[in-house]
């Protein structure tokens, strides 16, 4: 059964292109990737398990492999964008508060009151 799933565009239109280029469909393209993920993660020549490690801080980022910090680079930095949920309830407070939540493009504190606030 198919499913969806949420990609950014940024993302979405690199698989585009990519796809185009080498004649798949973006489906046929995004499996092509995820079976190369999995060969990679599962090859003797490849420690997913010590990139783990460096992601729960077990282990130093510069105790990897080149190709392994990039991996490593590219899920920290995924993890990044993504605010946690104790970051999310304490912006989410500070909305109530009508306090600051958040930097404009231009460095400037931005306010937002919580409509339902009093």
């Amino acid at each position: 059964m198919a499913q969806s799933v949420k990609l950014a565009d940024s993302l979405m239109s690199f698989i585009r292109k990519e796809s185009k280029l080498r004649s798949r469909s973006v489906a046929g393209q995004i499996t092509h990737w995820v079976n190369i993920g999995r060969a990679i993660e599962n090859s003797a020549a490849f420690d997913y398990d010590r990139i783990t490690s460096v992601l729960e801080s077990r282990l130093s980022p510069d105790d990897l492999a080149s190709e392994e910090q990039d991996v490593w680079f590219a899920q920290f930095s995924d993890a990044m964008i993504e605010p946690s949920e104790t970051e999310r309830a304490f912006f989410e407070k500070r909305r109530h508060l009508g306090r600051g939540v958040g930097l404009s493009d231009a460095g400037t504190l931005i306010f937002e009151k919580d409509p339902g606030a009093k």
